[in-house]
């Protein structure tokens, strides 16, 4: 359990770093004096270095192992947030929140990796749910931390103090850590051909870019959506939604446990399906029961990733397993984590982010029709 939770431990400042710019946005907006479409699209930055390194980190975890591979991640990432904290103009901002990206997107394949490595399969879903606690515990923690300290230091402050206990994290790793003593495998020719040709592995594809846009895509934007859309003010947006995420860590174990009862196919597609609802009630609902599916839609949206990622590890042999998370999860951030959140905050600059959630949550609905053409030899191998 150690070794887990220790990687649990670095994905969760890893994550928190991706995410830290939704709480200070509507601060960020102000300084910078941008629209909500610019401040958007700071999250498809992110996404752009993301989906980079995530299809370059098998050719780097292959020469330095897993485990040197996620040492240079936490380094990297904590340096690139110097760089965002440091550059007072857009152009300098926009090249750092890239390699914030790209830094953050070499962990995952090593970290998955390094997992499934340790854990009997029998006991991936919970392995994999005590993993995803972390972005959970980092969704609670972004809002609740970022108001804290906006009332002491400056939003660019905030910034290098995450990248100090990154860094701090990787040094602790490389000591202390367990795991990942092993190469992973780099994305050839042969082994990309053999995904390719899987069409579980495009319906997975497209299934994480509708479970990113559920989570990373409504977290970032919602800030914005409570503040300039229901005239909420900053502070107390951020506290509705911290809070919102306390129950998501518990939800997120339950994932996991129903996922190894149930199946992943099974679980999957009752998450997408709750999850859709709920987007779709919160961009259309006001007052309290908007107060209420703030709470509520978080929950549905956090269980997609334990039987996701079970499903996943299982598409194509097991040596090409880094692979398929290093190639179907930068897609799905590029546009679940980038695209989203641009097309909401276009859509806030038309006068109707709740249109842009509304959306959103069709497209999360339709994905229970695409779930159901995974086949289930594809969903019970490995």
């Amino acid at each position: 359990m150690f070794p887990i939770f220790f990687l649990a431990s670095i994905f969760f400042l890893n994550f928190l770093s991706r995410i830290i710019l939704a709480p200070l946005l509507p601060t960020v907006e102000q300084d910078l004096g941008i629209s909500h479409g610019t401040a958007g699209s700071l999250f498809l930055l992110i996404s752009v270095g993301y989906f980079a390194a995530l299809l370059a980190s098998g050719f780097v975890s292959a020469r330095l192992l897993h485990r040197r591979t996620i040492v240079l991640s936490s380094v990297a990432l904590g340096l690139a947030l110097y760089l965002v904290a440091f550059s007072h103009g857009l152009f300098g901002m926009r090249a750092g929140l890239i390699l914030v990206g790209m830094a953050a997107g070499l962990y995952l394949p090593s970290g998955i990796a390094s997992i499934t490595h340790l854990v009997d399969p029998r006991h991936w879903g919970k392995a994999l749910a005590i993993h995803e606690v972390a972005p959970n515990l980092a969704f609670v923690a972004a809002p609740l931390l970022a108001e804290f300290m906006l009332g002491w230091i400056s939003w660019r402050t905030v910034l290098v103090v995450l990248g100090s206990l990154t860094i701090a994290s990787s040094i602790t790793f490389s000591r202390f850590g367990r795991g990942g003593d092993f190469p992973g495998s780099a994305p050839g020719f042969g082994a990309c051909k053999t995904l390719f040709r899987l069409p579980a592995f495009w319906i997975m594809t497209v299934l994480f870019m509708l479970g990113i846009s559920s989570t990373i895509g409504i977290y970032t934007m919602l800030p914005l959506f409570l503040v300039s859309e229901h005239g909420m003010d900053r502070s107390l947006a951020n506290e509705l939604i911290g809070l919102s995420r306390l129950l998501s860590i518990a939800m997120a174990l339950l994932a996991g446990v129903v996922n190894d009862r149930l199946g992943p196919k099974r679980t999957l597609m009752v998450v997408l399906f709750l999850t859709g609802t709920m987007t779709i009630l919160l961009g259309l609902l006001p007052g309290f029961w908007l107060v209420l599916l703030v709470f509520v839609q978080p929950l549905m949206a956090v269980s997609f990733f334990p039987p996701a990622f079970a499903l996943l590890s299982s598409v194509g042999p097991p040596e090409v397993r880094n692979i398929s998370v290093s190639l179907a999860v930068p897609m799905g951030f590029m546009v679940g984590g980038g695209v989203m959140p641009l097309f909401i905050g276009l859509m806030g600059d038309r006068g109707s982010f709740s249109g842009g959630i509304a959306i959103l949550g069709g497209l999360i609905l339709a994905g229970v029709l695409l779930s159901a053409f995974l086949k289930p030899n594809q969903e019970d191998r490995g």
